[in-house]
Parts: C-alpha cells; sequence; structure tokens
C-alpha cells in the first residue's frame, strides 16, 4: 500500500488550517488517515508548524513518500535530516551519538535562524507601525491646520469690521470738534469787536471833555 505524507485541510473558509497526516495514496485527500503526525497553520506570521518528529522519521524509514508541501515542511522541522542520519547509522558511516550531535548543532542553528527572522519580523512591524503613526500624526495636522485657518481670517475679518464701524465716529467726532473751535473762535472774536467797541466810545467822551 503506497504511503504519503500530505496536508489534510481543515480550518474556517479563508482561514485554512492543515493537519500533517500520513495517508494511502489511493484515499481522497480529506479522506481515511493512517496517522496525524501534526499540524500546520499558515495564519501566522511565522507560520506556526507542530510536528511529531519521531512518528514522520518512522514513517519516512517505511517507505512513505511526502507531497512538495510536506517535505518543505519536514524538511524545515528537520525531520528529513534525522532521517538522513539514522540511515548514515544503519549503514555504520555514524554512531547515534554522532548522528544525535549534528541533529542537535542543526537544531541550534536553525533556532537561531528563526529568532533573527523573528526579531527582523518584529523591528519590521515596528518601523511601520512608526510610519503609520507618523502619517497619522501629519494627516491630523493638516486637518488642525485646516479647521484653524477660517477661524483666523474670521478674526481678521472681525478686526477690519470693527476698525470700520469706529472710522464714522472718529470722523463724526473730529468734525464735531472743528465745529466747537470755529465757534469758539467765533464768540471770542464778537467779544474783542465788543470790547474794542467799548473802548472807542470812552475814547469819544474822554476827547469830548477835553474839547470842552
Amino acid at each position: 500500500m503506497p504511503v504519503k505524507i500530505r496536508l489534510q485541510r481543515h480550518g474556517k473558509k479563508g482561514k485554512p488550517f492543515y493537519w500533517i497526516v500520513a495517508a494511502d495514496g489511493r484515499a481522497k485527500r480529506d479522506g481515511k488517515l493512517l496517522e496525524k503526525l501534526g499540524t500546520y497553520n499558515p495564519n501566522t506570521n511565522p507560520a506556526t508548524i507542530d510536528l511529531d518528529l519521531e512518528g514522520a522519521v518512522k514513517w519516512l524509514q517505511n517507505g512513505a513518500q511526502p507531497t512538495d508541501t510536506a517535505r518543505a515542511i519536514l524538511s524545515y522541522k528537520g525531520a528529513l535530516l534525522k532521517n538522513h542520519l539514522a540511515g548514515g547509522v544503519r549503514k555504520g558511516a555514524l554512531t547515534e551519538e554522532q548522528a544525535e550531535e549534528k541533529f542537535q548543532a542543526w537544531l541550534e542553528e536553525k533556532a537561531k535562524q528563526i529568532a533573527a527572522k523573528s526579531d527582523n519580523l518584529a523591528k519590521s512591524q515596528a518601523e511601520v507601525k512608526a510610519k503609520v503613526l507618523e502619517a497619522e500624526k501629519e494627516v491630523n495636522e493638516a486637518r488642525k491646520a485646516k479647521a484653524v485657518a477660517p477661524v483666523e481670517v474670521s478674526e481678521e475679518t472681525t478686526a477690519v469690521e470693527e476698525v470700520a464701524d469706529e472710522a464714522p465716529q472718529t470722523i463724526d467726532e473730529a468734525a464735531n470738534e472743528a465745529k466747537e473751535a470755529v465757534a469758539k473762535k467765533e464768540e471770542v472774536a464778537k467779544k474783542e469787536e465788543v470790547v474794542a467797541e467799548e473802548q472807542e466810545t470812552v475814547t469819544d467822551v474822554e476827547a469830548s471833555k477835553e474839547e470842552e
């Protein structure tokens, strides 16, 4: 019976979630399975993979053939490497200790790569978030400037209107003051004329007395 290691789809529409399974190669994709080996969730970043490493290696040793996607997942989790090292042990090229040492060294290196990728992803997300916040800040400032502009124009217009309202009053006041000044001047002139006439009368009287 040909056995394949492949993905079996589960999850909601638009958010697929997969089981990693060993199944009869002649069965339908979502049909009966022989063993569930793990899960694969592509909805996270990075994707979440949970794999029974020993179970996957056992099926590989028994001749199970992974599909392309399943092979990529098995390689990512180290199942293909562990199967290769197990073959070297069977052939006597490696001891089990050496094979385990090599595998652990690979796991450590892989963990560093994953950590670096996660750090870069977090950094990128932080940069994107900062750019988004900066863009939002610029938009808000532009809105504030747009909202303040009419107010400033309105204040300037009000000031001009106030000056215009005050202008006629200032002109009227100046005209009244001028009229009052002219009236006072005329009154003073009249008084001066009266005084002059009185002086002339006094002079005429005194002259008449001297003639007598």
